[in-house]
């Protein structure tokens, strides 16, 4: 599948939206355009409140794969993401991450 079929069928409300934010996880690393669909799959409302287990939703995920793609754009769309994200989100996620900056974040997919 493209990025862009990717990132509808993540941004849709089908049983495998998941398994499409993973796989452009997987992209990201090599793929700006991944990176950047990732940044903005992020921001949705849906995937915010779509958990995998406990605080960790698919926007979470989103945003650990940027991190761990260890790119420098891949990086700096994870702060932009994350910077997207509410307070006390921000908050639980950089608990969930240990790190007490999301610049100290160096997380393994």
């Amino acid at each position: 599948m493209t990025n862009a079929e990717l990132t509808d069928l993540a941004a849709s409300r089908n049983p495998y939206r998941g398994k499409a934010v993973f796989e452009l996880i997987d992209r990201a690393p090599t793929d700006n355009d991944a990176a950047t669909r990732l940044d903005q799959l992020s921001r949705l409302p849906a995937l915010r409140e779509d958990r995998l287990f406990h605080l960790v939703s698919l926007a979470w995920a989103a945003i650990t794969g940027l991190l761990a793609a260890e790119t420098a754009y891949a990086r700096t769309r994870a702060y932009a993401a994350f910077g997207a994200l509410g307070r006390a989100d921000q908050d639980d996620f950089l608990a969930y991450l240990g790190a007490e900056r999301i610049e100290d974040a160096h997380p393994r997919v």
